[in-house]
């Protein structure tokens, strides 16, 4: 599971950041990414597992990098061109 989003918080002692996208936020586990160096305010992409307890929603990034200089407006255009894409196909597979 692949998220470009924009760090709001992080935390080395806990090893957990919170990335943002307008209203929506997201807490990461850092804990494997040690090397990386962490911006408030940048734009990151994580890619890892989505655990998902009660009441809580944590990625765990197994890999992530950041990517300050993306045009969003651009991938978000190109995410519902994909999504559109799969979605005619699962519905018609021979196609």
């Amino acid at each position: 599971m692949d998220f470009f989003l924009r760090l709001q918080e992080y935390s080395v002692d806990t090893a957990i950041a919170t990335i943002v996208d307008g209203s929506d936020s997201l807490k990461i586990n850092i804990q494997h990414l040690r090397e990386l160096s962490f911006r408030v305010g940048s734009i990151y992409q994580f890619n890892g597992e989505l655990l998902i307890q009660p009441d809580n929603e944590v990625l765990q990034a197994l890999v992530g990098r950041n990517v300050d200089g993306i045009d969003l407006n651009l991938y978000y255009q190109s995410l519902q061109l994909l999504r559109q894409f799969q979605a005619h196909h699962l519905k018609n597979p021979a196609t």
